[in-house]
């Protein structure tokens, strides 16, 4: 039955992209559906699928735009196949032809470059890693033969400090720019400097929903006659996508997305089903509220859900299983936060399940703390998500809030680069020799606090000194890092405390965020909470994430040691890997990746050598206890408080701590926390704090406080 004759209302103002239709709704189970669709290309091969892409009628408009334009700017809506499909036009139509030239494409998420490269392998025939191939942080799977060659921003830039005119590529293509991540403003501002080095260089920029007017203008040469840049838009979407809005705002959007899946479950024809969320801890409650309903579901339809997380924090292994067929008369549910918006093609997918709000970084540069923060997602992003119901069949996107609600979202997300701190950013640019980081062309101009604040933290952590210029061999090696930069100073650092071991398990363990499996209730999270407190100590998270590590070495990484220990044995797995190369990073940079000979080996290491190697990088993200329970910053007073998910919450709290990073809900709490000693903060940061003494640190702390 149509929805017009099941009683829905058709909003004034529906999209004008060609294949969409929205709805309002009340009740989920008023709409039955019609008869299941399925994919009419199943019987037909590759290259027939490739074909009947929309993209694939302006195939000679795109190479007709690149041999006249430097750059070309590719509007193309959800589903298109612009992402798969362009790379693989270019390789045909010989712009690798030249030895050594290969086609280089950027992804936002690891994940993405990834799936995708997959894909791309799969419909030229090819195995990965030869002709196509993938490159992200930890990961290199490509070769000498790659032609197509999928990275995530950071990458790109990264490749630009050894070769700083990308002679390898012929031809690059940043897809999903309207994310403006700050790596991909970065590859913005530094690929308009190339352009006018390389004129036989082009660039292709492309995403669903983008400012195109924006950054044509950007990109057009001022000192040439004709424009270098033009615009092209590809109509068409592979499948319609019906959206439908609740009349009523919804007061808990996890428990409404959760029954929003079991009412698709019950009352629509097969098909999987996508959900949006905002964090790890949101995905992982929500995948053990569909857990509980899965049993009773079976029996009421006869039909399984599998249920499958997809978030940054899971291990490779664990995103992938989001990407597997489920079985026959099986239903997968895959649970994600914003990382399955853009380019992240998982097949099956027929229903959205849209919670409207995004986790996204916060930079307070007068209290210098980088928080996370919830906020109502954008209208670009919402369109994105909705879009990924189109990419096998027709599909249907449930939008938990009303019409009026998407009316007042920004069209657009506010670049990363103008709400996070510009540390990174400016060492990064130092380290590609921008000296002038003012005058950049950057594609937003970023806040001059935030500026200020990511010069005077480097300046503190010793990657500058007082003239603004990157110090040998400090401020380089910590460039050359792919760690933020208080983590590669307490890395570079190390040695000098003698516990480098120590620092690179650390520093390993940090990349996977998740490593204790926190089950829901019952005898299970009991249980969990007792194996966690075998590792936990007084000192804090770092020294409790070492021990986990030295303990999973110690057991030989068994798999059944992490199953009875509630750990995570594949993201312990994976810092194993992360700790090789980054064993191998300090090889090259020529510094020491173990301790001095006098350590005897296998000695337990020392742990106050450990946490004074934690402040030489982290002394910036220092706090001290108040009198009325809570944490405030040493330097500016903010208060903070310890996260419930520290080994510290139920301990009896420190009265001075360094933590690693600000989480923003109904309060802002510090993640992986450290008990430290006041005076280390002077002896290895005197420049930073500007006390003469401990004893006048806590006179000034402690009279502040009797004063409140």
């Amino acid at each position: 039955m149509p929805p017009q004759e099941r009683g829905f209302i058709k909003p004034d103002d529906a999209p004008q992209a060609p294949g969409w239709r929205e709805e309002r709704f009340d009740n989920f189970s008023e709409f039955s559906g019609a008869a299941f669709v399925y994919n009419p290309w199943r019987h037909y091969s590759i290259d027939q699928q490739r074909q009947r892409l929309p993209i694939f009628k302006f195939r000679n408009h795109i190479l007709y735009s690149l041999e006249n334009f430097q750059t070309t700017i590719i509007v193309g809506e959800t589903g298109c196949g612009k992402t798969t499909q362009i790379p693989q036009y270019l390789v045909e139509a010989g712009w690798c032809s030249k030895a050594g030239t290969r086609v280089g494409v950027t992804q936002p998420r690891r994940v993405a470059a990834i799936t995708i490269s997959q894909r791309v392998a799969e419909e030229r025939g090819v195995k990965l890693g030869r002709e196509v191939g993938y490159v992200v942080r930890f990961d290199d799977c490509s070769s000498a033969q790659t032609k197509i060659k999928f990275v995530t921003d950071g990458i790109l830039v990264r490749e630009m400090m050894a070769d700083p005119l990308l002679q390898q590529y012929s031809v690059l293509m940043l897809d999903e720019v309207h994310e403006r991540s700050i790596q991909t403003d970065i590859a913005l501002g530094l690929l308009k400097k190339i352009l006018k080095k390389r004129e036989n260089l082009r660039l292709i920029i492309s995403s669903a929903t983008l400012d195109a007017e924006y950054l044509r203008d950007f990109f057009n040469m001022k000192d040439s006659i004709n424009p270098t840049s033009t615009i092209l838009t590809i109509e068409g979407r592979t499948f319609p996508v019906d959206v439908f809005y609740l009349q009523d705002p919804t007061p808990n959007y996890l428990n409404a997305s959760v029954e929003t899946v079991v009412k698709i479950h019950r009352s629509e024809p097969m098909g999987d089903v996508l959900v949006f969320l905002t964090g790890m801890e949101e995905v992982d409650q929500c995948c053990r509220l569909l857990d509980e309903h899965a049993d009773a579901l079976e029996r009421e339809t006869a039909t399984k859900l599998s249920i499958r997380p997809l978030y940054g924090a899971l291990p490779p292994g664990d995103q992938l299983k989001a990407f597997e067929l489920p079985l026959a008369k099986t239903r997968k549910v895959v649970v994600a936060t914003n990382i399955a918006e853009t380019s992240v093609t998982i097949s099956g997918i027929v229903y959205i399940v849209d919670c409207g709000f995004v986790k996204i970084r916060a930079f307070n540069p007068r209290s210098g703390i980088d928080s996370l923060t919830i906020v109502p997602t954008s209208k670009a992003s919402a369109e994105q998500r909705a879009g990924r119901a189109g990419r096998v069949r027709s599909g249907k996107a449930y939008r938990l809030y009303s019409e009026d609600a998407y009316r007042t979202l920004e069209n657009a997300s506010v670049p990363e680069l103008q709400r996070t701190s510009m540390a990174p950013v400016i060492l990064q640019l130092k380290a590609l020799g921008v000296d002038n980081i003012l005058r950049f062309n950057y594609p937003s101009q970023p806040p001059s606090e935030n500026m200020i604040q990511g010069l005077e933290l480097l300046h503190g952590l010793g990657a500058l000194d007082e003239n603004g210029t990157l110090t040998e061999p400090l401020g380089m090696r910590m460039a050359e890092l792919p760690l933020q930069p208080m983590l590669a100073k307490m890395l570079l650092t190390a040695h000098q405390h003698d516990c480098v071991e120590e620092a690179l398990s650390i520093a390993a363990i940090l990349q996977v965020e998740q490593v204790f499996i926190k089950p829901g209730r019952g005898e299970l999270k009991v249980h969990a909470e007792r194996c966690r407190r075998k590792f936990s100590v007084l000192e804090g998270d770092h020294i409790t994430l070492l021990n986990v590590y030295t303990a999973f070495l110690h057991y030989g990484k068994s798999s059944q040691w992490c199953r009875q220990h509630f750990l995570h044995y594949k993201g312990l797995c994976r810092a194993v890997e992360i700790r090789a190369q980054l064993v191998k990073l300090l090889s090259r940079l020529k510094v020491p990746a173990k301790n001095s000979a006098e350590q005897v080996a296998g000695a337990l290491y020392d742990i106050d050598n450990v946490r004074r190697c934690i402040v030489s990088g982290f002394f910036a993200n220092a706090a001290y206890r108040h009198y009325s329970g809570s944490y405030r910053t040493v330097r500016d007073d903010h208060e903070l408080h310890i996260h419930p998910g520290s080994v510290l919450y139920t301990e009896k709290p420190p009265d001075w701590v360094v933590y690693n990073e600000v989480l923003q809900t109904n309060q802002e709490y510090m993640r992986d926390v450290t008990a430290i000693e006041p005076q280390w903060l002077y002896e290895l940061a005197p420049h930073y704090y500007q006390y003469a003494t401990e004893r006048e640190l806590l006179s000034k702390k402690f009279k502040e406080s009797e004063n409140d």
